[in-house]
């Protein structure tokens, strides 16, 4: 049985403190760097309309952090669609650069909690024709970079801009003398696509601004908890024994959970080895009962230090919580669960 320890203190950030974050944060991404541990959180100002922004915290111990600054580091505005939101980023670091995956909805939404699923949401109406054709409103998924985790510049799409695609991520190293990225578009869905649901798929450039074609990678299994879709939920971890990928599986009634994948090296389109049951649940009071959407573990970020693997995911989009395992310890749970690639 694998022991996957949640931190007492959970959750261990949580909205408050600043007008753009008051309402909410979660999904964060994390990265360690001259030996600090720094998150960009995502947060919203309000949840009508949930406008999201990017904000930048450090911590020395991986628990207790503090803001960089006391304004965000990415708005929509900055990218061109001040009624936006910026959401879910990914953070990895190759040579001296960070590169930030990110997800943009072009018009923010009005959430508003119910405790019974998916919350009901309604369309603003925004002016100068703002969300009245169908494309406003799919998920664009791109890539900003920075020498200093503050300032950041944009440096491309990752994938058209007419499909929904998020979950993008990148890992940290190049592969065969590419770069790799996971993702998941939501239109690749049917006989054509070799899929019933949303599903991983992986892609590859030798410059990060032209993408190849994607490859299927992995789809939703037959367990109930993953059988409405999947995606990638963690940048992949280098293992001795391969790629290690946290990903998400959502059931029929939206309860999110969480579950891993070994990939292949120098060829991760090869699954090693996949978990049958998901190794992580929304069990916690903060796990379960929100703001937003109930029942949501949403791992977005995670960083080793001293044979220890932190999960940083977020809670109901609602708040950020921590949970550790050892690095072994959940790679060879993995390897011993039956191989389903």
């Amino acid at each position: 049985m694998l022991n996957i320890t949640r931190h007492p203190e959970n959750p261990i950030v949580v909205p408050g403190l600043f007008e753009w974050r008051k309402a909410t944060v979660f999904n964060p991404a994390v990265i360690i760097d001259n030996g600090k541990f720094y998150m960009i959180e995502r947060t919203a100002g309000s949840l009508t309309p949930c406008k999201n922004f990017l904000g930048l915290l450090e911590s020395e111990d991986g628990v207790h952090f503090k803001h960089v600054l006391d304004e965000p580091v990415v708005t929509p505005d900055m990218l061109g669609f001040p009624y936006g939101s910026v959401q879910d980023p990914r953070i990895v670091k190759i040579d001296d650069t960070f590169y930030l995956n990110y997800a943009l909805r072009p018009c923010a939404m009005n959430y508003y909690p119910t405790g019974t699923g998916i919350p009901e949401r309604s369309i603003p109406q925004y002016p100068d024709g703002w969300g009245e054709e169908e494309v406003h409103w799919r998920t664009r998924s791109g890539i900003l970079t920075s020498k200093d985790l503050i300032h950041w510049d944009y440096l491309c799409d990752t994938t058209p801009l007419e499909i929904n695609d998020r979950d993008n991520i990148l890992f940290p190293e190049k592969i065969n003398g590419k770069f790799a990225l996971l993702r998941r578009p939501e239109e690749y869905v049917g006989e054509a696509y070799g899929t019933k649901q949303a599903a991983m798929w992986i892609s590859y450039s030798e410059d990060l601004i032209h993408w190849e074609e994607p490859k299927l990678l992995a789809t939703a299994g037959p367990e109930a908890w993953e059988q409405k879709k999947i995606g990638g939920s963690t940048p992949p971890v280098r293992t001795d024994k391969g790629w290690l990928v946290l990903y998400h599986g959502v059931d029929y009634d939206t309860v999110y959970r969480v579950g891993a994948l070994l990939l292949d090296l120098d060829n991760p389109e090869k699954i090693i080895a996949r978990t049958n049951h998901f190794i992580m649940e929304p069990e916690t009071y903060y796990e379960k009962f929100g703001y937003q959407i109930p029942n949501v573990i949403f791992p977005t970020g995670n960083v080793v230090k001293d044979g220890l693997l932190y999960i940083y995911y977020g809670v109901t989009d609602t708040a950020i919580a921590l949970a550790t395992v050892p690095l072994n310890e959940i790679v060879d749970y993995v390897l011993n669960e039956k191989d389903r690639a």
